[in-house]
């Protein structure tokens, strides 16, 4: 309960941004190309996610969490008061990693609480929780409407949510497994991370966000540029659309609980993915259709696929071994965000674009299926033993 609470506002400060650099680059006489480099500088700041996910396998998974929780929102508030766009994309590029840090412990304790039964599905019971975060920022998308600088509101709510910093610093109890993992340090030959895992992780992790992250942020611009929809119409798009995709969470939690992560992961990730590119190809009914059933299938690939995260890496070093997964997906974006604005300014379309990044995830879809074990049904001890063996 307490780690679902604090995925809102790891969602509200991580969508942030996303939501508002279109109208933030309005006002600033920016264009899609500033957009994209933007938004990938911001993504960048995930480099400060690793250390502080190292520091947690040391001092311990709460106190990371609190203090991430604590200055967050904090700084992402500081958006408001940007008197330039650089001002706003350096203020987001410490406010959005400390999120990300949030978003790593959370999935770390989670791994490390949850039964071997239950892992996938509490993962996307958490997303699903975090929607909230993500659905306030939405919701409040209208207020930018306003006035070419009205934007500037949705950075003010992010201070809302400090008093769930101050519930997780007073209530959250640390992992017994960490408890267990630190105590035995001394006792113990702790085991590595396994490079080959690491390394296949980071890949499909990377080449994700490379379609992911153009497609999320250029929606908003899609949206108002080519299909002409206002504030409050793309807000709707994005409430309409994105609900279901809670469904698919919840179905691709059990689905990988139940009957195993590789296959399903891999399927409904290529086949989302071909379905939002079909969304930036065509408008009316068949538009809002193709994005709501990608959603759901994109959903599905969720769960099944973000608790690898923690599962592939020993209690020791598994905070760590989770945000650099993490750190590279953002890199990956990052990546895509570039490529698609300097495209975008370069003629090209929308739906070509997308068509051309969406290729990213055909390639995670095969790492998946021929390199990721299967985990379901498994201890995290037998997946990833924490002891070398004598």
């Amino acid at each position: 309960m307490l780690l679902a609470l604090a995925s809102i506002p790891f969602a509200f400060v991580n969508t942030l941004f996303t939501q508002t650099v279109s109208f933030a680059a309005d006002e600033f006489d920016q264009g899609d190309g500033a957009i994209g480099v933007g938004a990938a500088l911001v993504r960048w700041g995930v480099v400060l996610v690793p250390p502080a996910a190292v520091l947690a396998d040391r001092v311990g998974r709460k106190r990371v969490l609190v203090a991430a929780a604590w200055s967050s929102p904090i700084l992402a508030s500081l958006g408001a008061l940007s008197p330039s766009y650089e001002w706003l994309v350096a203020s987001q590029t410490i406010a959005r990693p400390l999120a990300l840090v949030m978003n790593v412990m959370i999935l770390v304790m989670l791994t490390e609480e949850m039964s071997r039964e239950t892992r996938a599905r509490s993962v996307g019971l958490v997303a699903i929780t975090s929607s909230l975060g993500s659905g306030a920022a939405v919701l409040a998308l209208p207020l930018a409407d306003v006035s070419p600088a009205s934007w500037r509101w949705l950075y003010v709510i992010a201070l809302v949510f400090l008093p769930v910093a101050f519930v997780l610093q007073r209530e959250l109890a640390e992992t017994q497994r960490f408890t267990r993992a630190l105590a035995e340090l001394d006792t113990t030959r702790v085991a590595r991370v396994s490079r080959s895992r690491l390394a296949t992780q980071i890949a499909a992790s990377s080449l994700t966000g490379v379609f992911v992250a153009a497609a999320s942020v250029y929606l908003v611009n899609y949206l108002r540029d080519v299909r002409n929809y206002d504030a409050v119409m793309v807000t709707t798009f994005t409430i309409v659309t994105a609900g279901p995709a809670g469904l698919g969470i919840i179905v691709g939690g059990r689905i990988a609980d139940d009957r195993g992560r590789r296959v399903v992961g891999a399927l409904s990730l290529v086949l989302g993915t071909a379905l939002v590119v079909v969304s930036f190809s065509t408008s009316g009914a068949v538009m809002w259709v193709s994005e709501i059933c990608g959603g759901i299938l994109l959903g599905i690939s969720f769960p099944a696929l973000s608790v690898y995260r923690g599962e592939m890496f020993p209690t020791a070093h598994r905070g760590a071994g989770a945000a650099l997964v993490t750190a590279s997906g953002l890199i990956g974006g990052s990546v895509g965000l570039v490529a698609a604005g300097q495209l975008l300014d370069a003629g090209w379309s929308y739906s070509h674009v997308m068509m051309l990044l969406a290729l990213a995830p055909v390639v995670v879809g095969a790492i998946v299926v021929t390199t990721f074990p299967e985990t379901a049904h498994r201890e995290l001890e037998d997946i990833s033993p924490d002891v070398v063996a004598d």
